[in-house]
């Protein structure tokens, strides 16, 4: 359990801050960055729900949960020594990646597929859904470029990539099944 009683420590005062492990590292470390990222994804989610109800409203609270257990194993270093942890390490299963692609299996069943690019647009909530995409992919690009320098769990990677596959095809439900999706026109405004 998590027990905050003061907000403010001053120990990042000078540019550093704790990685789950207890070490320090620079707070533009690329493990800061990308765990920072997934941060902004759950942002990003949370504003998305001011819009959605239902199902999706369920659904965006559920990856809200899972974008925290994501956090918690990238800030967490050191995977071979999880054993050796005063208490269990939080990591993102292959279970939790295997949801996410239920959920956009069936959810991609009620659409026609895709004959051209789409802008990212439409209502409210395929608006915001896009902007979670994107803010996914970001946070995916940190991950992998972490894992190129440290060892980071793959499923966090898988999460990542599915993720933002998920805000893709839920921003198409949620832009009537597709119906209101914005459609990119090649060079549309070339000719003034």
């Amino acid at each position: 359990m998590v027990v905050l009683n003061k907000i403010y420590t001053k120990t990042g005062d000078h540019g550093e801050t704790a990685l789950g492990n207890g070490a320090r590292v620079a707070k533009h470390a690329v493990r800061v960055e990308a765990y920072g990222t997934v941060d902004e994804v759950n942002a990003t989610a949370g504003l998305a729900r001011l819009h959605a109800s239902g199902e999706t409203d369920n659904r965006l609270a559920a990856i809200q949960n899972d974008l925290f257990d994501l956090g918690a194993d990238l800030c967490r270093p050191d995977m071979e020594k999880d054993a050796e942890a005063e208490y269990p390490v939080l990591r993102v299963t292959a279970a939790q990646v295997a949801r996410l692609e239920r959920e956009i299996d069936a959810m991609n069943a009620a659409l026609e597929p895709l004959r051209s690019f789409i802008l990212p647009g439409g209502s409210p909530l395929a608006s915001h859904l896009h902007l979670c995409r994107t803010v996914a992919r970001r946070a995916e690009r940190l991950s992998v470029e972490l894992a190129t320098m440290e060892q980071v769990n793959p499923e966090a990677v898988r999460y990542l990539n599915r993720l933002s596959d998920w805000f893709f095809v839920a921003a198409r439900i949620a832009n009537d099944d597709g119906r209101a999706d914005v459609l990119w026109v090649p060079g549309k405004t070339r000719e003034g």
